[in-house]
């Protein structure tokens, strides 16, 4: 317990924040491409509160968490806000923009990791003068990156309805992305599935570490283990 306390502290706040702006973004894209669904029920804001989903923000992040303190395993974020409304039929392009709107996502962690490397360079400056505020600054910051990251290459994996999915439909004839949506019902049982028998993580890892390897060299940030 006096391990998974600290974790969870320094982590909820990037979790939190990677997992509702994921889905503020989808939100904010689908306005630009002319669904105003998502702005009308209020959904573009940044308060987390609008996005949350009692299980998939809060339980399911906090208890993998707890999991891989508990043995020591390398962290896998997985989690879920309420899905942000988007009525495709007001997209100016409907298929096209509909990966666009899938993609935004994705492209949001990313940013965000990009944010908590500025975090992390700033907490390195900071060491030595102010350690106070340094080493809080330091662990949340390789949490965002690492959340970020994760999230990140997750949903960009080509199965719906994770986003890289919708993705790959938006850009495949119409009638195999017709079949090829058919997958949905399916697509978080085969996630699970293939969480449970390791396979997801030996994709997932090293594609977020290589990622991950590429941020730190980028803003010149040590390593460190996960």
């Amino acid at each position: 317990m006096d391990q998974i306390l600290p974790v969870i502290a320094v982590a909820a706040l990037p979790v939190l924040f990677a997992i509702t702006l994921h889905e503020a973004a989808h939100g904010f894209v689908a306005g630009k491409l002319g669904d105003p669904t998502a702005r009308m029920l209020g959904r573009l804001t940044l308060n987390p509160l609008r996005h949350i989903d009692p299980v998939g923000t809060l339980l399911v992040p906090a208890g993998l968490l707890v999991l891989a303190v508990l043995t020591a395993a390398p962290p896998f974020i997985f989690g879920w806000a309420r899905p942000v409304p988007v009525n495709v039929n007001n997209l100016r392009h409907p298929r096209r923009g509909m990966a666009w709107v899938a993609v935004a996502g994705p492209a949001a962690n990313l940013l965000m990791a990009l944010f908590w490397a500025l975090v992390m360079k700033l907490a390195l400056m900071l060491q030595g003068s102010l350690d106070w505020a340094a080493m809080p600054l330091l662990y949340m910051g390789i949490a965002g990156i690492t959340v970020n990251i994760l999230l990140m290459v997750l949903n960009l994996l080509p199965l719906p309805p994770l986003d890289g999915g919708r993705v790959v439909a938006g850009f495949l004839p119409p009638r195999l992305a017709a079949g090829y949506d058919r997958i949905e019902p399916y697509g978080l049982i085969i996630v699970l599935g293939l969480l449970f028998t390791g396979v997801l993580g030996a994709v997932l890892f090293p594609l977020a570490g290589a990622l991950t390897d590429a941020i730190r060299l980028l803003f010149g940030l040590p390593a460190w283990r996960p």
